[in-house]
Order: structure tokens, then sequence, then C-alpha cells
């Protein structure tokens, strides 16, 4: 009996929709992590991109648990002496809450060829509006 190894012409990716209202931001960027990675697949290979789309609506109505609006940052570095920009998350989900859950997602994907092509496939709304109605979509239940 032999491992079965599947080849990247025989890999089909579909498109799932996350509604992300009112759903914790980490479950949510660990269950969009699993469809772009295509570990809910049983043909999974870790060493192939067996992943799915993923397109995340309600983006402005994910909640954060705890007091992690407050206490939680966003910190980047421009690359200049004394430039550490840091932003509160209670300010970054009011004025972008896409690059909350792309951030999220991004920490949960690992950072390699595979990983950068899996965000790639990664699209993420404020509301509920997108649009890839032509790839009909399938809802994935959280």
């Amino acid at each position: 009996m032999s491992t079965f190894m599947p080849k990247a012409k025989d890999i089909t990716r579909k498109w799932y929709i996350l509604d992300a209202a009112g759903k914790p931001v980490g479950r949510l960027a660990a269950e969009a992590a699993v469809l772009l990675r295509g570990k809910h697949k049983p043909e999974f290979v870790p060493h192939l991109d067996c992943g799915d789309h993923v397109i995340v609506v309600n983006a402005g109505k994910a909640v954060f648990t705890g007091s992690k609006l407050d206490q939680k940052y966003y910190r980047h570095h421009t690359g200049y002496t004394g430039h550490l920009k840091e932003v509160r998350y209670r300010t970054l989900m009011a004025e972008h809450p896409e690059k909350a859950i792309e951030l999220a997602v991004k920490g949960m994907i690992p950072s390699t060829v595979i990983g950068r092509a899996a965000l790639d496939r990664l699209r993420v709304y404020k509301g509920t509006e997108h649009e890839h109605a032509a790839q009909k979509p399938e809802v994935w239940a959280l």
C-alpha cells in the first residue's frame, strides 16, 4: 500500500465566505488560516499549497475578548531611529478593521513561500458587500 501524494495540477480551489459579525478575532483568524492552508482537506500535504480562497465579511463587527482593545497594540518600525509606531487596537478597529483581521491571520500562517501565497488568497471587507459573487463562494459556518 502506498501513500497518496497529490500533484499541484490535481488541487482544486474553492471559495468560502466567513462572517466576522460578533465573532472573536482570534477564532475567526484560526479558522481562516486552516482554510487558506488547506488543512481541512483529506488530501492535505504540508509541502504543497492546497488551500482555498477565503472572503471575510463584516470585519468591522468582529470583537476582541477581554480588554484587548485597550491593552493590545499594533507596532511597526519605519526603519528610522526612534520611529517605532504603535496604534491601539481600538483605534485600528475603528479606522481599518480589515488590517486587524489580516494581521491576525498573518500571525497564524507560516512565513514561507506557501504562506505568502496563502495570504494572497485572503480578502477582507469591512461590510457585507464583496465583489466575488461570480466565483460562487460557499458560506463556511464557524
